[in-house]
């Protein structure tokens, strides 16, 4: 028989295990690099951008007559694409941590 207190109580701890998942996410932090380390990306786990480091050697190939700006753009973007899959990873263990082992379709 459905029992509306317990499910009353499985909300309650759900919206719990939330709050808690949250805090985690924010606690995490991540990089990406690309060339080499020339330019990293720093992230937390809610997939904000928190820092870019750029390496001084990868400015100074900006100087010259030819700047090669699309590469050091490109490379921003890898770093950024790299942090934002830590992040994603280290979301799905997260969950896989919380979840107990149980597999819910879309979650896991």
């Amino acid at each position: 028989m459905f029992n509306p207190l317990k499910m009353n109580e499985m909300l309650q701890q759900a919206s719990q295990m939330k709050e808690e998942m949250q805090h985690k996410l924010e606690q995490t932090v991540v990089e990406g690099s690309s060339g080499g380390g020339a330019v990293t990306a720093t992230m937390n786990g809610k997939k904000q951008l928190l820092r870019i480091r750029i390496d001084p050697s990868a400015v100074a190939a900006l100087s010259g007559p030819n700047p090669d700006v699309e590469m050091l753009e490109d490379l921003v973007v890898a770093a950024v694409n790299a942090a934002g899959q830590n992040a994603e990873d280290a979301i799905q263990s997260s969950l896989k941590g919380m979840l107990g082992g149980m597999n819910i379709p879309g979650l896991t």
